[in-house]
Protein backbone atom coordinates (compact mmCIF):
# COMPACT_ATOMS: atom_id res chain seq x y z
CA UNK A 1 0.00 0.00 0.00
CA UNK A 2 1.36 3.38 -1.04
CA UNK A 3 0.42 6.40 1.05
CA UNK A 4 1.16 10.03 1.71
CA UNK A 5 0.75 12.26 4.75
CA UNK A 6 -0.06 15.87 3.91
CA UNK A 7 0.08 18.50 6.62
CA UNK A 8 -0.43 22.18 7.30
CA UNK A 9 1.50 23.21 10.38
CA UNK A 10 1.70 26.73 11.68
CA UNK A 11 3.75 26.14 14.81
CA UNK A 12 5.15 22.62 14.43
CA UNK A 13 2.80 20.24 16.24
CA UNK A 14 0.99 19.03 13.11
CA UNK A 15 4.30 18.58 11.30
CA UNK A 16 5.57 16.46 14.20
CA UNK A 17 2.47 14.25 14.07
CA UNK A 18 2.71 13.95 10.26
CA UNK A 19 6.35 12.90 10.52
CA UNK A 20 5.56 10.33 13.21
CA UNK A 21 2.78 8.87 11.07
CA UNK A 22 5.08 8.76 8.03
CA UNK A 23 7.81 7.04 10.08
CA UNK A 24 5.40 4.41 11.37
CA UNK A 25 3.72 3.71 8.01
CA UNK A 26 6.57 4.26 5.56
CA UNK A 27 4.36 6.80 3.75
CA UNK A 28 5.71 9.89 2.03
CA UNK A 29 5.21 13.17 3.88
CA UNK A 30 4.84 16.70 2.55
CA UNK A 31 3.31 20.08 3.29
CA UNK A 32 -0.15 20.42 1.83
CA UNK A 33 0.76 23.71 0.15
CA UNK A 34 3.43 21.86 -1.88
CA UNK A 35 1.11 19.00 -2.88
CA UNK A 36 -0.06 18.67 -6.46
CA UNK A 37 -3.22 16.63 -6.98
CA UNK A 38 -1.77 14.70 -9.94
CA UNK A 39 0.95 13.34 -7.67
CA UNK A 40 -1.39 12.76 -4.71
CA UNK A 41 -3.72 10.70 -6.94
CA UNK A 42 -0.90 8.13 -7.30
CA UNK A 43 -1.33 7.06 -3.66
CA UNK A 44 -3.77 4.49 -2.24
CA UNK A 45 -4.03 6.27 1.11
CA UNK A 46 -4.04 10.01 1.75
CA UNK A 47 -3.77 11.30 5.31
CA UNK A 48 -4.27 15.03 5.79
CA UNK A 49 -3.48 16.84 9.01
CA UNK A 50 -3.93 20.41 10.14
CA UNK A 51 -4.10 22.50 13.26
CA UNK A 52 -7.41 23.83 14.50
CA UNK A 53 -7.74 27.60 14.18
CA UNK A 54 -11.05 29.36 14.88
CA UNK A 55 -12.78 25.94 14.73
CA UNK A 56 -11.46 25.24 11.23
CA UNK A 57 -8.94 22.56 10.26
CA UNK A 58 -5.98 24.10 8.43
CA UNK A 59 -5.30 22.62 4.99
CA UNK A 60 -8.72 21.00 4.66
CA UNK A 61 -9.43 23.21 1.63
CA UNK A 62 -7.09 20.92 -0.37
CA UNK A 63 -9.39 17.97 0.27
CA UNK A 64 -12.54 19.99 -0.37
CA UNK A 65 -11.15 21.08 -3.72
CA UNK A 66 -9.86 17.66 -4.81
CA UNK A 67 -12.00 15.03 -3.05
CA UNK A 68 -13.71 14.12 -6.32
CA UNK A 69 -10.34 13.18 -7.79
CA UNK A 70 -9.57 10.93 -4.81
CA UNK A 71 -12.49 8.53 -5.32
CA UNK A 72 -11.46 4.98 -4.44
CA UNK A 73 -8.64 6.20 -2.19
CA UNK A 74 -8.55 5.83 1.57
CA UNK A 75 -8.69 9.38 2.96
CA UNK A 76 -8.07 10.05 6.66
CA UNK A 77 -8.01 13.42 8.42
CA UNK A 78 -6.38 14.38 11.70
CA UNK A 79 -6.29 17.68 13.49
CA UNK A 80 -4.58 19.02 16.55
CA UNK A 81 -5.19 21.79 19.01
CA UNK A 82 -4.15 23.08 22.40
CA UNK A 83 -7.25 21.78 24.18
CA UNK A 84 -7.38 18.36 25.78
CA UNK A 85 -9.66 15.91 23.98
CA UNK A 86 -13.31 16.39 24.87
CA UNK A 87 -15.83 14.34 22.89
CA UNK A 88 -18.57 16.94 22.40
CA UNK A 89 -16.08 19.68 21.45
CA UNK A 90 -14.42 17.35 18.92
CA UNK A 91 -17.82 16.35 17.52
CA UNK A 92 -18.51 20.05 16.91
CA UNK A 93 -15.18 20.39 15.04
CA UNK A 94 -16.01 17.34 12.93
CA UNK A 95 -19.56 18.58 12.22
CA UNK A 96 -18.25 22.01 11.20
CA UNK A 97 -15.43 20.75 8.98
CA UNK A 98 -16.30 17.27 7.74
CA UNK A 99 -19.52 17.92 5.87
CA UNK A 100 -20.79 17.66 2.30
CA UNK A 101 -18.23 15.72 0.23
CA UNK A 102 -16.07 15.12 3.32
CA UNK A 103 -18.86 13.71 5.49
CA UNK A 104 -18.06 10.24 6.75
CA UNK A 105 -14.29 10.48 6.35
CA UNK A 106 -12.49 9.31 9.48
CA UNK A 107 -11.19 12.21 11.54
CA UNK A 108 -8.90 12.02 14.57
CA UNK A 109 -7.72 14.47 17.24
CA UNK A 110 -4.21 14.88 18.61
CA UNK A 111 -3.32 17.38 21.30
CA UNK A 112 -0.87 20.00 20.07
CA UNK A 113 1.10 22.78 21.65
CA UNK A 114 0.79 26.40 22.74
CA UNK A 115 3.49 29.06 22.61
CA UNK A 116 2.50 32.72 22.81
CA UNK A 117 6.10 33.82 22.21
CA UNK A 118 6.28 31.83 18.97
CA UNK A 119 2.99 33.10 17.59
CA UNK A 120 2.56 35.61 14.83
CA UNK A 121 1.57 39.10 15.97
CA UNK A 122 -1.96 38.50 14.66
CA UNK A 123 -2.39 35.16 16.46
CA UNK A 124 -0.92 36.58 19.66
CA UNK A 125 -3.32 39.54 19.50
CA UNK A 126 -6.30 37.23 18.86
CA UNK A 127 -5.33 35.02 21.81
CA UNK A 128 -5.03 38.02 24.10
CA UNK A 129 -8.45 39.32 22.99
CA UNK A 130 -9.97 35.87 23.48
CA UNK A 131 -8.46 35.60 26.96
CA UNK A 132 -9.95 38.97 27.92
CA UNK A 133 -13.38 37.90 26.68
CA UNK A 134 -13.18 34.50 28.38
CA UNK A 135 -11.98 36.04 31.66
CA UNK A 136 -15.38 37.73 31.95
CA UNK A 137 -17.05 34.33 32.30
CA UNK A 138 -17.19 32.15 35.38
CA UNK A 139 -14.56 29.37 35.14
CA UNK A 140 -17.21 26.69 35.63
CA UNK A 141 -18.92 27.99 32.45
CA UNK A 142 -15.82 27.69 30.25
CA UNK A 143 -15.97 25.60 27.10
CA UNK A 144 -13.11 23.03 26.98
CA UNK A 145 -11.05 25.22 24.63
CA UNK A 146 -11.61 28.27 26.84
CA UNK A 147 -10.44 26.37 29.90
CA UNK A 148 -7.31 25.23 28.03
CA UNK A 149 -6.63 28.78 26.81
CA UNK A 150 -6.88 30.20 30.31
CA UNK A 151 -4.79 27.42 31.85
CA UNK A 152 -2.05 27.85 29.25
CA UNK A 153 -1.47 31.43 30.30
CA UNK A 154 1.64 32.94 28.75
CA UNK A 155 3.76 29.82 29.19
CA UNK A 156 4.97 27.48 26.46
CA UNK A 157 3.28 24.06 26.46
CA UNK A 158 3.92 21.02 24.30
CA UNK A 159 1.34 18.25 24.69
CA UNK A 160 2.31 16.37 21.53
CA UNK A 161 2.58 12.67 22.21
CA UNK A 162 3.20 9.84 19.77
CA UNK A 163 0.44 7.88 21.55
CA UNK A 164 -2.14 10.14 19.85
CA UNK A 165 -1.37 8.64 16.44
CA UNK A 166 -2.30 5.08 17.51
CA UNK A 167 -5.94 5.33 16.27
CA UNK A 168 -4.73 6.78 12.96
CA UNK A 169 -2.27 3.92 12.52
CA UNK A 170 -5.04 1.45 13.36
CA UNK A 171 -7.26 2.98 10.66
CA UNK A 172 -4.41 2.60 8.15
CA UNK A 173 -3.88 -1.04 9.19
CA UNK A 174 -7.61 -1.76 8.85
CA UNK A 175 -7.56 -0.32 5.35
CA UNK A 176 -4.52 -2.41 4.42
CA UNK A 177 -6.24 -5.54 5.76
CA UNK A 178 -9.46 -4.71 3.86
CA UNK A 179 -7.53 -4.26 0.61
CA UNK A 180 -5.62 -7.50 1.19
CA UNK A 181 -8.81 -9.45 1.92
CA UNK A 182 -10.46 -8.10 -1.25
CA UNK A 183 -7.46 -8.83 -3.49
Amino acid sequence: MKGIVLYTSKYGATKRYAQWIAEETGFDCMETKKAEIERVKEYDTVILGGGIYASGIAGLSFLKKHIGQLQGKRVIVFCDGASPYEASAFQQIVARNMRDSLAGLPCFYCRGSFDMDGMSILDKSLCKMLKKAVAKKKPEEYEPWEKALMEAGEEKHDWTDKAYIAPILEAVREEANDRQNHA
